[in-house]
């Protein structure tokens, strides 16, 4: 298909704009998108079934081909967004938003929304419709937030947005995959080697063979013939394929409406989450070369969030984290399309349990390990060499956030928790939990606010800074972060930091400065 485009200016026969429907650079992110997709439903399938006892044939029949459906619906709206915006702009460089189920959202739904219900009222189906619900309101207010986001991404540093999106990606996004690939590191660094030369250098396989399929079948193949899967897994697996529909879940979902109210402690602050991290990732694609309407992003997930929750599955989707990766793999409009079509189907037909046992984890998760490293990087890369500093602050609340939580994990296998070992222990053994409780408490936001302020600091912007300063201590007085939970006065020493912060830009406002220069152009790299 081909447009007619102009450059500004031009006169005479516009140049016809070659726009396909697939190229070969598809097939790359196709094949890394697909497996980042597919590790993710995995999880949430084995979180459902193993971790909150909800029964395999309403996984499997239920909630699994529900997300099916929101992948394909809603991959193929981005794509169309994506070839709007390449006839818009006249270009075919253009690369859809991946789409898919939000990564953070399913262990927080799972651990903090669903267990807990589960393990006191013994009531997996309890549970489900609690997280029901929760997932009902992250998409309200998602919807909600696409009428003030445009406006905070406006006034928002680049910094503070992509730094806060290098903490999550760096923590959530690449530290577990990486674990899991040095548990079988004989499996996972050979499939990490193929993705890095494929996706970070020029060198090309023979044949231009996907690079990602390669990838997965080499990992695949060490790991069959090193023994590290099993054969009779396989076939106890294949006796659960089953075609599954979508059907309503309407009276699941009321019913965990009827009980909403204690869950609005975590979907308020995950909701603006929701959408804090989508525009960060908009940010991200502008960065990227890729500008899209952050209004229209944030509608389209809040809907989907909703009509996902309606139809069973309490895993909201979103925009993902990686768009420039599957830009530098080669992407386009249909990549994002395809990926979610054919994990679409294999959620209707219920193959998820079959493929967790043909598929070694340590092959798949290498390319979350990659989206980390890509995305870290752009962090630095995208924004002026002074503004590396607010980086690395708005990086800051989000690895407290993965260290606390990595703390209390492991304090709740030995069968106690932080309270009960106590502060002054974990203190004397160097673990300062308190304090990183407190800066990871609402880490997205947070990230945002921090990376803010030091940006205008750094810019000598004394006054903005005391304004975000300002923001912030509101944002604590009422718990949206730095507080377990949304209620006023919930952290008032955080939010009289924040104001004290604020009193000492404000005050060097009135100091007389040098002029500022101003550095717009991204870093430079440095020569090798």
């Amino acid at each position: 298909m081909s447009v007619e485009t102009k450059q500004p200016g031009e006169t005479g026969s516009a140049t016809p704009l070659s726009l396909p429907w697939w190229t070969r650079g598809d097939t790359n992110a196709f094949f890394g998108l697909a497996f980042n997709i597919l590790v993710n439903v995995l999880t949430l399938t084995t979180l459902s079934i193993a971790v909150v006892k909800i029964p395999s044939h309403d996984v499997l029949g239920t909630v699994l081909p529900a997300l099916g459906v929101a992948l394909v619906l809603g991959n193929l709206y981005y794509m169309t967004l994506a070839r709007r915006l390449a006839w818009r702009e006249g270009r075919a460089t253009v690369t859809a938003l991946p789409y898919g189920p939000s990564v953070p959202h399913m262990f927080i739904v799972v651990f903090v929304v669903m267990l807990p219900i589960y393990l006191k009222t013994n009531d997996p189906m309890r549970a489900w419709s609690a997280g029901l619900a929760w997932a009902f309101m992250i998409g309200v207010i998602v919807m909600i937030g696409a009428f003030v986001g445009p406006y905070i991404r406006r006034i928002t540093p680049r910094a503070a947005m992509l730094g806060t999106l290098a903490g999550i990606s760096i923590t959530f996004i690449a530290m577990r995959p990486a674990a899991q690939m040095w548990e079988a590191a004989w499996i996972g660094l050979p499939v990490l080697a193929i993705i890095l030369i494929g996706f970070f250098t020029d060198v090309r396989l023979p044949g231009n063979v996907p690079v990602g399929l390669v990838a997965l079948l080499v990992g695949t193949a060490i790991g069959w013939i090193g023994g590290y899967m099993s054969v009779p897994d396989v076939s106890k697996a294949a006796h659960d394929i089953a075609l599954g529909l979508p059907n309503l879940r309407l009276h699941l979902l009321f019913d965990g409406l009827s009980h909403l109210g204690p869950l609005l402690a975590t979907a308020i602050p995950l909701g603006v989450y929701n959408f804090t991290e989508a525009m960060s990732n908009v940010e991200s694609a502008a960065a990227a070369g890729d500008n899209y309407n952050l209004r229209s992003v944030l509608l389209a997930d809040g809907f989907g969030a909703i009509i996902g929750s309606g139809f069973g599955s309490p895993f909201p989707p979103a925009v993902y984290i990686g768009h420039p990766g599957w830009k530098d793999a080669g992407g386009r409009t249909a990549y994002s399309l395809a990926s979610g079509a054919i994990i679409g189907l294999m959620c209707l037909l219920g193959l998820f349990g079959v493929l967790a046992t043909l598929l070694p984890i340590p092959a798949i998760v290498p390319i979350l390990l990659y989206i980390g490293l890509l995305i870290g990087a752009q962090a630095f890369q995208a924004v002026p060499r002074l503004h590396a500093v607010a980086v690395v602050a708005a990086l800051l609340p989000n690895l407290a956030q993965w260290g606390t939580g990595q703390i209390d994990n492991a304090l709740s296998a030995a069968g106690t928790t932080a309270d009960k070992v106590g502060v002054g222990a974990l203190g004397q053994a160097g673990v300062v939990y308190d304090g990183l409780k407190t800066l990871g408490d609402g880490a997205v936001l947070a990230g945002l606010i921090l990376g803010t302020m030091v940006t205008f600091v750094l810019e000598k912007r004394f006054r903005a800074a005391a304004l975000a300063s300002a923001a912030g201590a509101a944002l604590a007085w009422i718990g949206l972060i730095h507080a377990p939970e949304v209620a006023w006065a919930a952290a008032p020493k955080v939010a009289l930091g924040y104001l004290f912060f604020g009193l000492v830009c404000l005050s060097c406002s009135f100091l007389r400065t040098p002029r500022p220069t101003p550095e717009i152009a991204p870093a430079e790299p440095i020569p090798d």
